[in-house]
């Protein structure tokens, strides 16, 4: 049974795809120290978490069944400390954080729940982002309006308030837990030093950040306000022409990952002043609640109260010029992009037909069509065919003991 389990629960966008990319990519080092980052493949743990929450994901649900139980006995069978770590877990319910602590260790287990926060004027315009980089087609304005709608019957509403509504996640994932085994992470504000983040994760989680220090992996790319405008327009008119499992390749990784958001023609996405207001106000009521439950904070809770206000440009209606250069960035890209796979796959062809090529003068040789001639004769039964027999039988016997 594992000593100690550190269950990192989110939030989207506060710097757990770097967190997640260097405990994959130091797993060995870990676990020779006593520390198990369980996960057979990059998404393991996302797997596990769809299967915890029974959630639909664009058909990648299909590969999630029973990947929480065999996470969970990973851990428990660990003698050491163990970490689970996938921000989509912020948002499950509370027989679903019940099942998760429960299956995860038993009474002599210690369980340390750790979710990082950031402000909301950043989160908000991130996590539209995000949507619009899932293919989703709702405006600015429209998304905007459903965060702040008290009723939250918005699908989109919902899912954020679910994995951002910092208060609410903490009671729904800490409510069993003493506060100071709840650890609040606070993502540092804009300008601060950028190894800042991984030194507070890593004094929560028992590293030294000097002995690991994070390489170059995942970022969840930004767009600027031209760009995700470009973007969202190009779901509206490929909503019935292109399947997810082009979606993905194409158009999240090639053109937004490595393309658009690398040559950004525009200003960053921002909020509109009335909705930095009501976002200001909201987490000043946040931080009050959090300081009276005396949770153990890595950082401080003012890094929660939004930054100065940015110059807020219209994602819904972008200048005229940027989209213009943007979209000659995306024609750019995916031109390019479709020249190297024409390329790629005519090379395909040529070792296809080389290899045919090939196959048809070993079928052309003459001890080729002697043996052929031979297997014919034994198959149709005799003293060849029982021979035939017992040398397949012998061959396989021999093959299996090798």
């Amino acid at each position: 049974m594992a000593e100690k389990v550190i269950l990192h629960v989110g939030a989207p966008k506060t710097g757990t795809s770097f967190l997640q990319d260097l405990l994959l990519g130091q797993q060995e080092r870990l676990r020779a120290e006593g520390v198990l980052y369980p996960a057979d493949r990059f998404d393991a743990h996302f797997l596990a978490a769809l299967d915890l929450m029974e959630l639909t994901w664009g058909g990648l649900e299909r590969d999630a069944p029973g990947r929480w139980d065999a996470l969970a006995a990973e851990v428990r069978a660990w003698n050491g400390t163990a970490i689970v770590s996938h921000e989509i877990l912020a948002t499950a319910s509370r027989a679903q954080v019940a099942r998760a602590l429960e299956s995860l260790g038993g009474t002599g287990t210690e369980i340390h729940l750790v979710y990082s926060a950031r402000d909301l004027v950043r989160q908000i315009p991130a996590e539209w982002q995000e949507n619009i980089k899932h293919r989703r087609e709702v405006t600015y304005a429209d998304f905007l309006r459903a965060l702040r709608d008290p009723a939250r019957e918005d699908p989109t509403a919902r899912w954020f308030w679910g994995v951002q509504e910092v208060p609410d996640v903490l009671d729904r994932w800490g409510a069993t837990l003493p506060p100071e085994r709840v650890h609040l992470v606070t993502v540092p504000p804009p300008g601060a030093a950028h190894e800042l983040l991984w030194q507070r994760f890593a004094a929560v989680i028992g590293l030294d950040p000097q002995e690991y220090v994070p390489e170059e992996g995942r970022t969840n790319a930004s767009l600027g306000v031209a760009e995700a405008s470009l973007l969202r327009e190009l779901n509206v008119r490929i909503v019935d022409q292109l399947w997810n499992h082009h979606y993905r390749p194409l158009v999240r990784e090639h053109l937004v990952h490595r393309n658009l958001s690398q040559q950004r023609v525009s200003p960053k996405l921002s909020v509109p002043p009335e909705t930095w207001a009501w976002a200001d106000e909201l987490s000043r009521s946040w931080v009050a609640e959090l300081a009276e439950r005396r949770y153990a904070v890595s950082g401080d809770l003012d890094d929660l109260l939004p930054g100065p206000a940015l110059p807020w440009h219209d994602p819904d209606h972008p200048d005229a010029d940027q989209l213009a250069a943007a979209g000659l960035n995306a024609l750019t890209a995916m031109t390019v992009g479709a020249a190297r796979l024409r390329d790629e796959t005519q090379e395909l062809h040529r070792e296809i037909e080389r290899l045919h090529e090939e196959l048809g003068r070993a079928y052309a040789t003459p001890v080729y069509r002697m043996r052929r001639s031979f297997v014919a004769r034994a198959e149709a039964g005799g003293l060849l065919g029982r021979t035939l027999g017992l040398y397949r039988r012998l061959r396989g016997r021999n093959s299996r003991s090798t």
